[in-house]
């Protein structure tokens, strides 16, 4: 799969998701088949290019090629100085954000909001892809509600634009996450566009991929939420499409190795405060189908250091591998 002139190793993309795509979490997911993996959200506002939370947005070392980067916000020169700014901090993708549903970025204006001014949508597109010499990519949703689904339209305008490839996740922005994800309106798209075009929206299964990708044709297909403590779902699914056999799902053992490296690295690139602080989510989410995840993880909340976090996953991951032979 091509993006502009950059080739991905295969067509499985990771979701910016503000909160959960961090570097540690980018590199996890590549390493387990993921053929893009895309940052979370950068805010277009320069007045906060240099916050602690930029900044760490901003961190790509050690992470294999193309990086890309998803800005957004609404103001067309803005948008072009933030897409700029990250391409000489190490972005070679520029993916522009126009599906958020969350009201705190769509209350400016931002995010899936724009897609109720087509216009605006253009002069942020153009002002975005003449700023840079890298691909820009965008994403959005099938349109503001049920009675405003004006995805075609800004696919024709992205097309027109010069961006590179479109994801279309299955939902309006009323919808939020509510409901089933409907993929009818990226096969539509794809069916007109010369761009890629990627579905995106509850593909949580090996056998939903191949579906979606057979029924409507689409380039690739976008993993969020099902990424979320089941990294090794890209492996699967490249599997699946290589063999059409699945993949048995990682054991005890391999979940523990893996969450320990995870939660490890999260500790080393926040520091430990915010570091296990924000592994608690992730381990809920690693454990959630295990044995006594409840209790589990209401004690892994009150843990306040470091090596005894890493020492209570390797003791609960003990009693799993235990309780399972």
């Amino acid at each position: 799969m091509f993006i502009g002139f950059h080739i991905l190793k295969n067509n499985l993309v990771l979701a910016p998701m503000a909160g959960v795509t961090d570097q540690p979490f980018r590199l996890l997911c590549r390493e387990l088949g993921a053929g893009l993996v895309i940052s979370e959200m950068v805010t277009s506002n320069p007045a906060l290019f240099q916050s602690r939370k930029t900044q760490l947005r901003l961190n790509h070392e050690g992470e294999s090629e193309p990086r890309a980067v998803q800005i957004a916000g609404a103001d067309p020169e803005q948008m072009a100085i933030a897409a700029a700014f990250n391409v000489e901090n190490g972005a070679q993708i520029i993916d522009i954000n126009m599906g958020c549903p969350a009201k705190k970025v769509c209350n400016l204006m931002a995010g899936s909001a724009l897609l109720r001014d087509e216009k605006l949508v253009a002069n942020i597109l153009e002002a975005v892809v003449n700023a840079v010499d890298v691909p820009v990519t965008l994403k959005i949703r099938t349109g503001w509600d049920n009675k405003n689904r004006n995805a075609l339209k800004i696919a024709r305008i992205a097309e027109s634009s010069g961006i590179q490839a479109l994801t279309i996740h299955g939902r309006t922005r009323a919808c939020a996450f509510t409901g089933s994800a409907e993929h009818e309106t990226a096969g539509e798209i794809k069916a007109k566009a010369g761009i890629p075009i990627i579905a995106n929206g509850d593909i949580s299964t090996p056998e939903t991929a191949a579906e979606i990708l057979k029924i409507y044709g689409v380039d690739g297909i976008m993993i969020g939420r099902a990424a979320q403590g089941n990294p090794w779902i890209f492996r699967e699914i490249n599997h699946y499409l290589k063999t059409g056999e699945k993949l048995k799902s990682p054991d005890a053992n391999e979940i523990c190795k893996t969450l320990i490296k995870h939660v490890t690295n999260l500790h080393e690139f926040y520091g430990e405060y915010r570091g296990l602080r924000i592994a608690r989510k992730h381990i809920g989410w690693y454990c959630k189908q295990q044995n006594n995840a409840n209790a589990f993880r209401a004690v892994i909340n009150q843990i306040e250091s470091a090596s005894e976090q890493l020492s209570a996953l390797k003791e609960f991951f003990s009693e799993q591998q235990a309780l399972a032979a």
